[in-house]
Parts: C-alpha cells; structure tokens; sequence
C-alpha cells in the first residue's frame, strides 16, 4: 500500500472545488445526539467550518444521511437501500446522489456495507465516473477498523487517498472518540471522502445513527 501521490490525480466525484492541489488534514467533531440530533461538524486547520453531516437524529428518516457545505447547502443526499443476495451472502448497499443546478439527484457512489459490523475489511465503493478501475469491480475500498479511528480509503491501485486519525495529544486530553482527524491526499474530493465517512460513522452506530 502505498500513500497518494503519483497514483492520485485530480479526482472529482462531487465537484472539483473539494478537490485541493495540497495534502488537506479535516478535523471531524461529533455532535451530541441529545442536544442537536448527532451528526458531526468538519472543520479546517483555522476551524472554517467546510462541512456538516446529518443523521436520521436530524432528518428524521432511518438509513439517510445529508452532506451540507458550511453554509448548510445539500451536497450528498445517501441512502441505505435493501439487501442484495450475492454468492449466498446478505449485503446491504449505499447509494449517494449529487444534485445539479435544477436540484435533480445524480447517483455517483455506491458503497457495499459489511457482512458484519465487526469486519475491518470487506467494504468497497464503486464511483459513476469508474477511476482508473482497472480488472477490479470497484474503485476505493476501507482499510482499517473505523470505530477504533484507524483506518484509509485506498484506490483500486493501492494508493491511500484518505487516511482517518486520532492525534496522540487529543487521544490522551478527550479520552474518546469524538474529535480526530481526516488526512485528505492532494487532487482527492474531499466531499466525496465526507461522504464515505458519513457512512461508515452510521454503519458502526455512531453519531448519525438513531
């Protein structure tokens, strides 16, 4: 596995203005259930709020999430849809919509949920736009365990193009799991990379979960 770099052009999903020519490290703070409806709050090193994500705490609806922009603009509108039998196995799957100027939604992810929530793998994402797929069935996948804050999204190449985090110091000051940090690769949507996050957060009943 290798970290970005000259295997990560500029990639847009969502739309080019997430996509940064830098390396981009997001800070994600979750937002409590009981006071505001979950979800959670992406911010950058200066603390501009780029993005909010809303839960079924917010929207009212089980298996649905919003990325808004930091002005509260809908970006991503996913949804849990049923079960699909493959080779014998139960898989649910999670479809993000996009919306254009006229505020009609345009599919551009698909993420395949875990067999299980205790699996550290076994979770792909194809895109609309299929990047550089090559012989394989899908374009990023998870690495890692996300509830214990350690995990990447790699392309189908095998370059990390998001890395989740906890620093050291926060670790040690908070003693949980409600602020870390999104490493985001030059040229990578980071929307898009939001929008994964949103996902697996509900997957493993976190923040948006309800």
């Amino acid at each position: 596995m290798e970290m970005g770099g000259k295997g990560t052009n500029a990639m847009s999903i969502i739309s080019k203005i997430y996509c940064s020519s830098s390396q981009v490290v997001l800070a994600v703070r979750r937002r409590p259930r009981v006071i505001n409806g979950g979800g959670f709050v992406v911010t950058d090193c200066s603390q501009k709020v780029l993005f909010k994500v809303d839960g079924c705490g917010v929207l009212g609806t089980r298996g649905e999430l919003m990325v808004r922009d930091g002005d509260g603009v809908a970006l991503l509108l996913i949804r849990r849809k049923g079960g699909m039998v493959q080779a014998l196995s139960f898989h649910r799957q999670w479809k993000g919509y996009s919306f254009d100027y006229e505020g009609l939604q345009k599919l551009v992810f698909s993420l395949k949920e875990p067999k299980s929530c205790l699996a550290k793998n076994n979770i792909t994402i194809k895109t609309s736009s299929e990047h550089n797929r090559g012989n394989r069935n899908w374009d990023f996948e998870i690495n890692g365990y996300f509830p214990n804050r350690d995990c990447s999204i790699v392309d189908s190449k095998g370059y990390v193009v998001a890395q989740v985090g906890v620093k050291k110091e926060v670790d040690e000051l908070m003693g949980s799991k409600d602020l870390y940090h999104v490493l985001v690769k030059p040229g990578i949507d980071q929307a898009f990379v939001i929008g994964v996050i949103a996902v697996l957060d509900y997957i493993y009943e976190e923040s948006t979960s309800c």
